[in-house]
């Protein structure tokens, strides 16, 4: 399962990456928010961290209107590793080198189709287990 949560600059892209994500046979645990009234980012970074953290869901998306609030809020909860993309590039290498478990977007930074390429790689890609990135996590975690 999936764990997914914005803020108002994000809730459009949010149900656009809800639709896709539902289309491809995934299940999707919404965490809000659920209008484009304005609303506190850090309430629903710490909603999808702790459904990714606690183990209910495996992985996360959240979307603000950069991403950076997004991923700085949510990297505060142990055991996440929230990842600002903007491009696929870094979406695969988070996946294979850090083993992200949240994918964190910018609603104003980054178009819908681009944030579907991206949110697909992040979900595609599994971590390498390389021995040196399982180390190298293991020095921040």
């Amino acid at each position: 399962m999936i764990a997914i949560g914005c803020d108002h600059g994000g809730y459009e892209l949010k149900l656009e990456v809800i639709n896709h994500l539902k289309e491809r046979g995934f299940e999707i645990k919404d965490l809000g928010c659920d209008s484009t009234a304005s609303c506190d980012y850090p309430v629903y970074a710490k909603k999808v961290a702790e459904a990714v953290a606690g183990g209910e869901c495996e992985l996360g998306i959240l979307i603000c209107g950069t991403g950076i609030g997004m991923s700085m809020a949510a990297n505060k909860v142990d055991g996440i590793r929230a990842a600002l993309c903007a491009d696929c590039f870094s979406a695969k290498a988070t996946r294979e080198h850090n083993n992200a478990n949240i994918l964190c977007m910018g609603a104003r930074t980054t178009g819908p189709g681009l944030a579907l390429m991206i949110t697909d790689i992040f979900v595609d890609t599994p971590f390498s287990n390389d021995e040196r990135h399982i180390r190298r996590i293991g020095m921040y975690s």
